[in-house]
C-alpha cells in the first residue's frame, strides 16, 4: 500500500492539474469576454504567480505556480509574441485553444 507521505505527493500533483487546468479556464473565458477591454494581457497576471512558484518551495507557492502555468498557457501567442497591453481581437469565440 502507499504510504501517507507518497498520497501527500500525488495529491498535491493532483491539484497542480485541477489548478492548471482552472487557470487555463479562467484565462480563456477571460480572452472570450475581456478582450474587448485594453488593458494588461492576462499572461502577466500568471508570470506574476509563476515565478515565486519557481524561487521558493512551499506546496502553496507551486499551487500558485500551477495556477499561474495555465494562464500563460491559455495566452500563449501573446506571451510568445509579449504584448503587454491592449484589445484581443476575438474573431471566433472557442474555448478550446491558444492565444
Amino acid at each position: 500500500m502507499y504510504n501517507l507521505k507518497q498520497m501527500t505527493a500525488v495529491m498535491i500533483l493532483f491539484n497542480c492539474v485541477l489548478l492548471i487546468f482552472a487557470g487555463y479556464a479562467i484565462g480563456r473565458m477571460g480572452h472570450i469576454y475581456g478582450g474587448h477591454l485594453n488593458a494588461p494581457h492576462h499572461w502577466i497576471y500568471g508570470a506574476m504567480l509563476f515565478f515565486p512558484g519557481v524561487v521558493f518551495s512551499n506546496e502553496i507557492i507551486f499551487l500558485m505556480f500551477s495556477f499561474g502555468l495555465g494562464l500563460i498557457i491559455s495566452d500563449l501567442k501573446d506571451f510568445l509574441n509579449l504584448k503587454l497591453w491592449g484589445i484581443d481581437n476575438v474573431e471566433i469565440k472557442k474555448f478550446w485553444g491558444i492565444d
